[in-house]
């Protein structure tokens, strides 16, 4: 009987001892708390966001997943980068569509380079028809 005090006894001492020391009841702190993993965001603000930012993106993981505060966070700021990169896109497409237009209207070549001579216009013939034989 004297053993089995002795054994429930030791077993008690050394849980306490345990868990003591865990929980950090000791003056020092076994396992010390750690911050929650939070996102911090990456993604550039001085200049548009490229290829090479969205492979490097890393969301912190939650317990069943990713967390949606941080996912909808990240979405949101590529989405404001496309819409600002579309409505720049646009912008470029109509300034280059009403200078192709222009161009038409007074007949100047966009392409033509600084420097570049004239292309000679056709002559007409001696015989009065034109150089495609009409």
């Amino acid at each position: 009987m004297r053993v089995f005090w002795f054994l429930l006894l030791t077993m008690v001492v050394v849980v306490t001892a345990v868990t003591l020391a865990v929980v950090g009841g000791g003056g020092s702190a076994v396992l010390q708390d750690v911050p929650p993993e939070r996102f911090t965001d990456p993604l550039p603000t001085a200049r548009p966001v490229g290829r090479a930012d969205i492979e490097a993106l890393r969301l912190p993981m939650a317990l069943r997943g990713y967390r949606m505060v941080d996912v909808d966070e990240a979405l949101s700021r590529l989405g404001a980068e496309l819409a600002e990169r579309d409505a720049r896109i646009a912008e470029l497409e109509s300034t280059l569509a009403g200078a192709q237009a222009a161009a038409v209207t007074t007949g100047t070549d966009l392409f033509k380079q600084p420097g570049d001579r004239p292309a000679a216009e056709p002559a007409d013939r001696a015989d009065g028809t034109e150089e495609d034989g009409r």
